[in-house]
């Protein structure tokens, strides 16, 4: 019997659901070339290929807004026109940086270093307030940087970002008249979670984080003039403690390995945990330092990882659904408002999260105003199908509705030609399943394979068969989850 040395193929679904999960998805073309591989290999390139950083850069990082501020005095007075200018000018900054960073989720590489920094944007959730663009663009770059690295160094890093030192309150901490409002985040949100601290914890943290604050150029600055240097005790433990030594308390407790470990559980493998598995995770991360990259990587080679419990058990949040669909088609929009406009209208906006506990996500992410638009997007993307639906008002958010007299419609350029190129000798009978193979985590239904046949006419080509039923797979429910 000849005997052939070609290697054992990884099945599609299970090379779908890792580029679902560890990344924004996959073209046809790239499961196919990954499959070929083993599965450490896999996860391994897609580890090499986030170790580089390509920071966002939308705004001078040199901008100085306190010399822009005396710009607008005039007579004693701001010139209100110019505040105006300069408010909306940042708006579009922070709008431009939404985009740029949705560019590199969409991207062929680096897509796990970008999923893990968005898991890390619901985390240490920041929102972008007011006029400066400035310090947001720092707080996704840190995030970004650091998505893969340690944790310690990440909490550190992004506790000292001025987005985060302004959005809770730390620049009016002062001794003598403590603000608590970052002390009780950082434990209850980003590291320990509620129920493993006590009031008096969080009081005596406060202390230790008065002086923390940044400059008028955005920079972080310890003002010891305003630093409590009296003893404060934590955690049982006493010391004339400063900020940086209650950020190496938190991490010397393990119940912030078993925290972390549960949110990165609940958001790259299942929204019901177990136990069982998130207590092995968070000891070996604990043990570790705190080395995300193990972390992941101990997830994602695990056989339990690709149960089937597993896969299609997450919903799609909006910019995973954009930025996914984005990568599989290769799609390109003319304008950056339509993107703001599916993130307004799905009701997630990067650097817009709703409050500092995140995004609520899982499904949460399905309502009776959402769902019917998720499931036409594929329509108003790939076909530029008309539009009649409002964003949802975000309040702060400076973006211009995609509204206009008129028809609404997106323009958007579709590289057709190179996702075709899998299926390009696919009976007409079978295209609705190998399509499906690549697109859902779920074979199709019965009906639901009538249905799509049903659309295809006798007359069309190959490639526009392709087309139709891509647009109607996106559009079915399953498409939805990963």
């Amino acid at each position: 019997m000849e005997q052939t040395n070609e290697p054992q193929r990884l099945p599609v679904a299970q090379v779908r659901h890792l580029f679902n999960r560890a990344a924004f998805g996959a073209t046809p073309a790239e499961i196919d070339a990954a499959s070929r591989q083993s599965l450490r290999r896999v996860i391994r390139k897609l580890l090499d290929e986030s170790k580089a950083v390509e920071p966002l850069n939308v705004v001078d990082e040199q901008y100085d807004s306190k010399k822009e501020l005396k710009g607008m005095l005039r007579g004693g007075t701001i010139d209100r026109e110019a505040l105006r200018m300069r408010i909306r000018e940042n708006a579009e900054m922070v709008r431009d940086l939404n985009i740029q960073w949705l560019d590199r989720m969409a991207a062929t590489k680096g897509a796990l270093r970008e999923k893990m920094a968005l898991f890390w944007h619901g985390h240490f959730a920041v929102r972008a307030q007011g006029r400066n663009a400035q310090v947001m663009q720092h707080y996704g770059n840190v995030i970004r940087q650091n998505a893969l690295g340690s944790f310690g160094d990440l909490l550190m890093a992004v506790s000292k970002t001025p987005a985060m030192l302004q959005f809770l309150n730390n620049q009016q901490n002062r001794k003598n008249a403590p603000n608590e409002n970052f002390a009780r985040e950082v434990m209850e949100l980003f590291t320990l979670g509620r129920g493993n601290y006590k009031e008096q914890d969080i009081k005596e943290a406060a202390r230790a984080f008065t002086g923390w604050q940044f400059t008028p150029e955005g920079e972080f600055v310890f003002r010891e003039r305003v630093h409590d240097e009296g003893q404060k005790t934590i955690f049982g433990k006493t010391g004339v403690f400063r900020g940086e030594d209650v950020i190496q308390l938190l991490l010397e407790k393990p119940e912030t390995a078993r925290f972390v470990v549960g949110k990165v559980y609940r958001f790259f493998v299942n929204e019901t945990p177990d136990d069982a598995r998130i207590a092995s995770l968070a000891d070996q991360f604990y043990k570790s330092g705190y080395r995300i990259t193990d972390l992941m990587e101990s997830i994602f080679a695990a056989d339990w990882f690709y149960d089937a419990a597993n896969m299609g058990a997450h919903v799609k949040s909006p910019v995973e659904l954009l930025a996914g669909m984005r990568h599989a088609l290769s799609v390109s929009f003319d304008q950056p408002q339509p993107q703001i406009f599916v993130q307004r209208t799905l009701g997630q906006v990067l650097f817009y999260p709703p409050n500092v506990a995140g995004w609520a996500g899982g499904r949460n992410w399905i309502d009776s105003s959402s769902l019917l638009f998720r499931m036409k997007l594929p329509e108003y993307v790939l076909k530029a199908a008309e539009v009649n639906v409002r964003a949802k008002d975000e309040g702060d958010v400076n973006a211009v509705l995609l509204a206009r007299k008129g028809k609404n419609q997106f323009t958007t350029k579709v590289d057709w030609d190179e996702f075709d190129k899998t299926f390009a000798r696919t009976d007409e009978a079978a295209l609705p399943d190998a399509l499906a193979a690549y697109l859902l985590p779920f074979p199709l239904q019965n009906e639901q394979r009538a249905l799509l046949l049903k659309q295809l006419k006798p007359d069309q080509s190959q490639a526009d068969k392709i087309k139709t039923l891509t647009v109607g797979i996106m559009s079915l429910p399953e498409y939805q989850l990963s």
